[in-house]
């Protein structure tokens, strides 16, 4: 009993003598101040991992369309799907997060882009799981029509977005969706084609 005794009371000299070195009998000016610079210090460190969460996830999106494209290169459709639906999910929630129009109006163009794609390479999975027999079936067919309509939306919201944008940090953006839209757009005419597709 006279141990634990000793023990407690030894333990609440330690942390009173701790609670001294750390905040001094008296506060001095100069700890007012080292005090305010950590505190600035502390919500700068607060808004800079806000700004590199988002970076962070422009990067992530980046990363899901390469494998994506990688995953189509190495005849893997289904494998592709997943991965530009992922980046489309993306897409979305950067657009949510954005506070001005222009990039909030890019990322949303850089959803419906994506998941035309996502569609696309899920019809082309489908056909080849069916065989790739043609005229190729509903199901393909009803994909490509989803894949069309979301390329519609994009083509839409690209119209109304002025080309000469103000310069910004989704402007090379901006331009990079102009240009992949375009490519996307023969390319999912051709496969209705190919496919036997109505339009």
């Amino acid at each position: 009993m006279e141990h634990q005794a000793n023990r407690y009371l030894g333990a609440r000299a330690v942390g009173d003598t701790s609670h001294r070195a750390c905040i001094g009998t008296q506060a001095s000016p100069w700890n007012v101040a080292l005090f305010q610079a950590l505190t600035l210090a502390l919500l700068l460190c607060v808004a800079g991992t806000g700004q590199a969460q988002v970076l962070g996830e422009e990067a992530e999106l980046d990363r899901l369309r390469t494998k994506a494209e990688e995953a189509m290169g190495n005849d893997d459709a289904e494998g592709a799907a997943m991965s530009m639906g992922r980046a489309a999910l993306m897409a979305a929630q950067l657009a949510k997060r954005q506070t001005e129009a222009a990039p909030r109006r890019t990322f949303k163009t850089t959803e419906h882009l994506y998941r035309s794609q996502e569609h696309g390479y899920r019809a082309v999975a489908l056909f080849r799981r069916a065989g790739g027999e043609l005229p190729a079936s509903a199901g393909v067919c009803g994909s490509l029509q989803l894949a069309h309509l979301e390329l519609q939306h994009a083509q839409d919201a690209l119209a109304e977005t002025p080309p000469t944008d103000r310069p910004d940090s989704a402007s090379p953006r901006l331009t990079a969706i102009r240009q992949t839209t375009d490519d996307w757009a023969i390319v999912l005419a051709s496969m209705m084609g190919e496919f036997h597709c109505p339009d």
